[in-house]
């Protein structure tokens, strides 16, 4: 059986052959060399123990767990907080090294959408948005909606990859040529 996390999702979605590499070839990407990932798990850690007792009464929060790890079928994320609101919904949030430029990246949407579903089917308690902390705009928050249609693209994309690797399947390359140049595996892809 394998094992997801929200990156994995993020990857299948922006190419299905990242899904074909690591998880059928088993080809690691090493990206514990990107500067972004490193300094993002060392603000992880440092917001971790400034904010254990910080409730964002702002966002109605009334109650929250820090550095959750939660798992349910082969999907698996840590998250840096659970929130629980006033309005008996939860939500997810999380830290992000980045400067808020007034959009949110596609990617840190399907990463709380991921988060989403873990925390509906382990607390059994609607989310219907998560929350995004910009670290390098002065911990700006920013609340991002999430649909059921959004929870359901997740478990659509857990199947699909399910099918890739259980069926030693090689998927088709991602119509977008550009983003062939930045990826980790466009030296063994054949286009």
């Amino acid at each position: 059986m394998i094992s997801l996390t929200p990156s994995h999702i993020i990857e299948y979605l922006y190419c299905a052959r990242y899904t074909y590499f690591e998880h059928v070839l088993q080809i690691p990407q090493n990206e514990e060399k990107y500067y972004k990932v490193m300094k993002g798990r060392h603000i992880h850690d440092e917001k971790l123990e400034r904010n254990k007792e910080y409730l964002r009464k702002r966002l109605g929060v009334q109650d929250k767990l820090l550095d959750q790890y939660l798992a349910v079928g082969f999907l698996r994320g840590r998250l840096d907080e659970v929130l629980f609101l006033e309005d008996g919904t939860v939500a997810p949030l999380d830290y992000k090294f980045a400067v808020y430029e007034e959009k949110v990246f596609n990617t840190y949407k399907i990463q709380l959408s991921c988060y989403a579903w873990l925390v509906e089917q382990v607390y059994q308690k609607p989310v219907s948005r998560g929350f995004l902390v910009y670290v390098r705009s002065k911990n700006k928050v920013v609340t991002v909606d999430i649909s059921p249609e959004d929870k359901t693209a997740v478990v659509a994309a857990m199947r699909e990859i399910e099918e890739i690797v259980d069926g030693n399947k090689f998927p088709r390359a991602t119509r977008y040529k550009q983003k062939c140049l930045t990826c980790t595996y466009r030296n063994i892809c054949v286009k």
